[in-house]
């Protein structure tokens, strides 16, 4: 069960640092426990209407809204723009290109005009990613910086 929008502003900063979380990400996080009745509302609405809506609140950008969208109104068209490697994978497997950016990745959805989530999420699901160039990055204790 997700917490009440009063127990989110109640958390102290020291547990927001423990959980991982830095400053930029709690202070977004607290605006928009200010306006949660209001952002409530936007799963009624339709996936346009809903992305504007989440935006404006300060911290909330495309990549957040659409990944909001997807999942609480169902929106089959909402891509996921300014992700760090949904560009490369899509790139990948729809045209062999593992440097792609959002532009191109977006060009080689337009086929699925109505449907790119869904197809961007086929090709997640579907295991073709690009090989990696080297190893992962290690977890870094935020903590620790």
């Amino acid at each position: 069960m997700i917490p009440e929008p009063r127990t989110w502003a109640l958390i102290p900063s020291w547990e927001w640092h423990r959980a991982g979380v830095d400053d930029k990400r709690a202070a977004t996080v607290l605006r928009a426990v200010r306006v949660a009745r209001r952002m409530e509302e936007a799963a009624a609405m339709d996936p346009e209407s809903a992305r504007a809506r989440l935006e404006a609140v300060p911290g909330i950008g495309p990549w957040t809204s659409a990944e909001t969208v997807q999942r609480s109104n169902g929106a089959p068209d909402a891509v996921t723009v300014g992700d760090l490697h949904l560009p490369r994978i899509v790139g990948w497997a729809l045209a062999g290109d593992r440097d792609a950016d959002d532009a191109a990745m977006l060009e080689l959805l337009a086929p699925y005009e109505g449907q790119r989530h869904r197809a961007a999420r086929y090709v997640l699901l579907s295991g073709r990613v690009p090989p990696r160039r080297k190893p992962k990055m290690p977890r870094v204790d935020i903590g620790l910086l």
